[in-house]
């Protein structure tokens, strides 16, 4: 009796867990296992279902990647999904209805995951963000999720959505309280933004470019927060004012050292890659107007030559004709003078 009353509770206490992350609503396609594949892919890296995750997105090359925790602390790519289809242009989202899907930093918690979505399976991004609140901006209800169709959103196929789901999941069964989400344009390297260099969203491209290489660097979650109205990572001290002054402490002091050195080398990279587009394209255009002003040119010179055959055929035309008339007996005829006194004939003489 004993133990069938453990048992029991111990059942209702996996319950109330399940419930209080919000996780035990729905069908149960939310409650489906890892696969051993996956499981097996985690060991492989040196990490485990409970172990914490990371989720970053790249527009312009439609691919979701999940990374997760090894025992020493680091990240380590798990799997790349390729995104079925996502919303609007590159740049970030700015108000309710324009159908653009977000980017910068967001922190999934366990209250954010839909197990009874219309798109099979979903998660919101949580947007708007404090970056976003402090802009202006609006929208709600921007997931990443599946059923392949999108309105703002990032959508998956419900296989992939599936396994995320579980992914995030296990994580916070394993006692992770938030999962953070980097949402980017494109994979953030000098050449991409050399090739975006037009763009009117390149500051924020910029700053979020900043944590992009916090995480490149060290492999370890950049804690972000704003202030002065932009993202700013790895700061030292509490919660700050989206619209106040920036600390200059950092958490993470040899870290950002490491990062504002390789900003400093990527914007003269950056300076280099963009003077040679510019040249680049300075010389197409100039070829560009080299080669319409020389077919101008030539569509002059031929409509010249075209109007000089013509009438040198003319006068030929003209001159044949005249000879030809004149052989034949053509041409102008001539008057009679009406001067000329026509003689009488003389009477005939009767021999």
């Amino acid at each position: 009796m004993f133990m069938k009353i453990s048992k029991i509770f111990i059942m209702l206490l996996v319950v109330s867990m399940l419930a209080s992350c919000g996780l035990v609503e729905g069908d149960g396609r939310h409650l489906q296992p890892l696969s051993s594949t996956i499981k097996g892919q985690m060991r492989n890296i040196g990490s485990s279902p409970s172990e914490a995750m990371l989720i970053r997105l790249f527009k312009e090359e439609s691919i979701l990647e999940v990374w997760k925790r090894k025992a020493n602390g680091t990240y380590k790519l798990l799997k790349s999904y390729e995104i079925c289809t996502w919303s609007g242009t590159l740049g970030p989202k700015f108000k309710e209805g324009d159908r653009q899907a977000p980017e910068g930093f967001y922190t999934v918690t366990p209250g954010l995951m839909n197990p009874k979505s219309s798109y099979y399976l979903s998660f919101n991004t949580g947007f708007p963000n404090k970056f976003d609140r402090a802009h202006g901006r609006t929208g709600s209800d921007l997931m990443v999720h599946g059923d392949c169709s999108s309105r703002g959103c990032y959508a998956m196929t419900d296989e992939q959505i599936g396994e995320i789901y579980a992914l995030g999941r296990d994580a916070f069964r394993g006692g992770q309280r938030s999962f953070q989400l980097q949402l980017y344009p494109f994979r953030m390297s000098v050449k991409n933004l050399a090739r975006h260099r037009n763009s009117p969203h390149m500051d924020f491209w910029r700053n979020i470019k900043i944590g992009y290489d916090a995480f490149e660097i060290s492999k370890t979650v950049p804690n972000w927060d704003v202030c002065e109205g932009r993202y700013i990572f790895n700061a030292a001290g509490g919660k700050l004012n989206a619209h106040g002054a920036c600390p200059t402490q950092s958490s993470k002091p040899e870290l950002m050292a490491q990062v504002m050195q390789k900003q400093v080398k990527d914007l003269a990279e950056y300076e280099v890659l963009v003077a040679g587009y510019d040249a680049d394209e300075a010389d197409k255009l100039a070829l560009a107007e080299k080669r319409a002003a020389e077919k101008i040119a030539s569509a002059e010179r031929t409509a010249a030559l075209n109007e000089a055959v013509s009438q040198q055929t003319q006068g030929v035309t003209n001159a044949v004709g005249g000879f030809f008339e004149g052989l034949f007996g053509g041409g102008q005829k001539t008057s009679t003078p009406t001067n000329i006194i026509t003689p009488t004939p003389m009477p005939r003489i009767e021999r």
